[in-house]
Order: C-alpha cells, then structure tokens, then sequence
C-alpha cells in the first residue's frame, strides 16, 4: 500500500485522482474554507495553502508519501489576464514550495507529478500540428507563463537535486464537477439552469470558432497514475485526445440534449484577446510507453457533464 498526497485533492481533478487510489493509503490538501465533505472517510485531510512553504514542508515531512500529486493552483487562462500578479504568485512559489519540502525532507525516492498545461504551446501554427512535446513554448497568457516555471521547476529540482519529478501538459479536460468558468462546464451549467427557468433561454458566447482537444477528466487521471508507474523521471509527457474539436460543435452537441429551445448571443466581454485558435495533440509519447489513450467519448464527457449539473444548480 503506497502512501499518496494530492493538494486540492477536492477540486476537478483531485476528486476524480482520488478514485484511482481507493486501495492505497491517501492524504489530501485542502484549502482553508474549502468544502471537502464529499471526499468520504477514506481519505486523511489536511488544511492548508500551498504558499506556506513551513506548512508544506512539515506536512509532507510527517506524511512521506511515495507519490506526490501537486493540482493546487490557479487555472483560468482568462482570469489570469485580469489578475495576473495572483497567479503568477500562487502558480510559481506553490510549486516551489512543493518541491522544496521534498527537497528538505530528503525525499529523493518520492514521485511527484508536476501539472503543466497544453498552454504553455501559445498559438501554434497549423503546419506544426499536431502538438508534440518538442513545439516550441509560446507562452501568451499569465497562466501559460506560470506553468512554464512550473515545468521547468519540476525538470531542474530533478537535474539539480535528483527529485524524481515527471511533468505533464495536459490539453482541455472535462467532465462532471468542473468548475463553469471553462467552456464545457459553463455552456452545461447554463443549459440546466434555463431547462428548471432560473436563467432566460439564452447563452451568452465568446469566440466559437477556436478549436480544443477535449479529454474527459477520468481519462487523464488514468494517465497520471499510468505515468507515476512507467513514466520516466525529469521527462515530459503531453495528455490529450488527438482530435481537436470547434467550440460551436460542442455547444451544438450540448443543445441537442435539451428540449428547450436556447438562443445563442455573442459578447464580445467574453472574447480573448490572446486566443489560440487550435490546440490539438499528438499523444503517440505516452501511447507507446504506457498503452494509454483515452476511452471516454466526447458525447459521454458532455452528457455527464450536463446531468452533472442538472443536479447540481
């Protein structure tokens, strides 16, 4: 039985992460305020801020866990352009701190994951897609930049000290429970919530025409477990689906489960600036080192999310 720490083990991720260690020992960090009734008895909690550094370093000094799983962090690309002093802060000295307390604890034989992001890559252009591990880093958002430092962190705490870090860049995932600033989720919420009359038949859109590889969120944390068992250590693995979707392909799908009748009306409020107009992945690195590629449908993923809301607003 390996002992597993996971921060924001009650976010998006977290919560789903947790299911794929049910018979393992798990400790958990969860954000002061934060709601984590629904993680069960199964789980050892502990509250705290990932920008602690003392509290990061005597929390996972007590625990010595095997794996480390770090999600804690601030993952809007669109607030961190309204805000980017806060994520640039949390995003960055979190993962320092992380790192630091394994550093500092001596636990150079534990495994920690560091979450990157399919944004690192900016606006690649069509002639270099699919994405691989080896396109270039344009960075262009606050988010994207922070989790550039939080890749390389992860690659130089191992050359520098031997901490066994494998990164990860996760493209667009989704499924139930994710929070409604992103796409899927806030389309999914509206829908339910004008399907009970609490919103008017209208959704209000940014930009449509951008195109995402959507993976559902339980197909990625198999990855990131497959990943902790075969993964090589300082490397870099991207996790997606190798199909990249339009926006307004999605919001169709999702208006095609409801009745209602919705109307669509642009804001411009919601349009970025710094959009990326494809992200799509190639997945062929951790296809061949681990037999991973996902199994959960995009229709599924949208059908879950949406029912996920319809008993949840």
């Amino acid at each position: 039985m390996a002992k597993i720490f996971i921060t924001g083990i009650n976010g998006f991720v977290g919560s789903h992460l947790l299911k794929e260690y049910k018979d393992d020992e798990v400790f958990g960090l969860v954000k002061s305020g934060t709601d984590d009734s629904g993680l069960g008895e199964d789980v050892t909690t502990f509250r705290g801020d990932i920008l602690d550094q003392e509290g990061m370093k005597k929390i996972i000094g007590d625990i010595r866990p095997d794996i480390v799983f770090h999600l804690a962090a601030l993952t809007s690309p669109a607030e961190s352009l309204k805000n980017p002093t806060d994520t640039i802060n949390n995003n960055i000295q979190g993962q320092i701190n992380i790192l630091e307390a394994l550093r500092q604890n001596t636990l150079f034989g534990t495994k920690n994951l560091v979450v990157s992001s399919a944004e690192v890559y900016g606006d690649v252009s069509e002639k270099d897609l699919p994405i691989s591990e080896e396109t270039m880093l344009l960075p262009n958002t606050p988010y994207a930049v922070s989790k550039v430092a939080q890749d390389f962190l992860g690659y130089q705490y191992f050359i520098a000290y031997g901490i066994k870090s494998i990164r990860v860049r996760p493209f667009n995932h989704i499924g139930p429970g994710q929070a409604p600033v992103f796409v899927v989720s806030t389309f999914a919420k509206q829908i339910a919530l004008i399907e009970k009359g609490r919103q008017e038949k209208k959704i209000k859109v940014g930009n449509l025409e951008t195109k995402r590889d959507f993976t559902d969120v339980r197909d990625v944390v198999r990855a990131y477990r497959l990943l902790m068992e075969k993964g090589k250590e300082g490397d870099v693995y991207n996790i997606g689906s190798g199909i990249s979707y339009k926006i307004s392909d999605v919001l169709d799908a999702l208006l095609s489960f409801s009745t209602e009748h919705i109307e669509i009306e642009r804001d411009e409020e919601l349009i970025r600036q710094t959009d990326i107009k494809e992200l799509r992945c190639d997945i062929s690195k951790i296809h061949n080192l681990t037999g991973w590629s996902p199994e959960i449908k995009l229709e599924q993923s949208l059908r879950d999310t949406l029912d996920y809301w319809r008993n949840n607003v």
